[in-house]
């Protein structure tokens, strides 16, 4: 029972509430709504120095580069030519700070990186890069980057009757490849922004029109518009889960939310730039803060 998880406050509240809730009283929940919610980047898999779809991106991005020399000098095509990471990963905590002004330029590059392909195209493409691609920092696949104790909770969650699915403001078609083996979540239980898709020739495609950005207050309009229930259980990390928070902390049901605290500098990273504001929500709003640094027993597993 959750054997990687360090006995302490966190293990014990997460313990307390499935308990609760799957046992005859007050706090019952019925199966059919026992509905729980994780983000992805930073909560089920490492995030830092950068989003590891991010590093799939850079390695498009420098392909253009390299067809066209006129986008060398232009953001985010000069970061990935010259392999400036600390350009593209400040971007992205930028934004979860109210600054999207290197931000914007990378959406823009990032829906023009894959479009006009077919989804079978896109995902063998999404394939090859999991295949090859290592952890910049930690050597190991990316997809030996899940956290153990986040699958841990998966099963032990899906053992008392709880539906878990990804919440993420990743690329939906790039996290569902690689869902099933690294989580055990299906992909039609994967929700995560979306570019437009058309079908033709017997096929579909991709095209560079933004459907759906699922961060911020866009997740709880996601899930709901996918999944139809209020969630009693959320796991994030960032400031982009606050509102999936605040929708399964405002449901009539007993509910938990968790927030990951990155803070073992010597086992994955040490940060908090992205999540202040999440943070002071959990000391205000009693959300469980699980530590990875004195909650965890392990980090990535062997």
């Amino acid at each position: 029972m959750l054997d990687t998880w360090t006995n302490g406050p966190a293990k014990s509240a997460i313990v307390d509430f499935v308990g609760r809730v799957t046992t005859e009283g007050p706090d019952y929940v019925e199966p059919d709504a026992r509905v729980a919610v994780f983000d992805n980047d930073g909560t089920l898999w490492c995030e830092k120095p950068m989003y590891v779809q991010l590093d799939f991106l850079i390695r498009r991005f420098r392909e253009q580069a390299e067809t066209d020399p006129a986008l060398r000098d232009t953001q985010p095509y000069k970061a990935a030519w010259t392999g400036d990471l600390a350009w593209l990963g400040g971007a992205v905590a930028k934004h979860y700070q109210g600054d999207d002004s290197d931000f914007a330029p990378l959406t823009a590059a990032i829906l023009a990186a894959h479009q006009e392909i077919s989804v079978d195209e896109h995902a063998a493409a999404i394939a090859e890069f999991f295949e090859a691609a290592r952890h910049p920092t930690l050597g190991r696949p990316y997809t030996e980057c899940g956290y153990s104790p986040m699958v841990d909770l998966l099963r032990y969650l899906e053992g008392h009757g709880f539906t878990c699915y990804i919440v993420s403001g990743g690329g939906r078609d790039f996290m569902r490849p690689i869902s099933g083996p690294m989580y055990g979540i299906p992909p039609e239980r994967v929700v995560g922004s979306t570019v437009s898709l058309v079908y033709r020739d017997a096929n579909v495609y991709t095209t560079a029109d933004l459907q759906f950005v699922d961060d911020g207050p866009g997740k709880p309009v996601r899930l709901w518009d996918r999944i139809g229930r209020r969630p009693v259980f959320a796991a994030g990390n960032s400031n982009g889960d606050i509102e999936m928070l605040e929708f399964t902390a405002s449901s009539a049901r007993p509910s938990l939310q968790l927030l990951i605290l990155h803070d073992d500098a010597e086992r994955e990273f040490d940060y908090t730039s992205g999540a202040e504001t999440a943070l002071q929500r959990a000391a205000n709003d009693g959300w469980i803060v699980a530590s990875i640094k004195n909650d965890w027993k392990t980090v990535f597993g062997a």
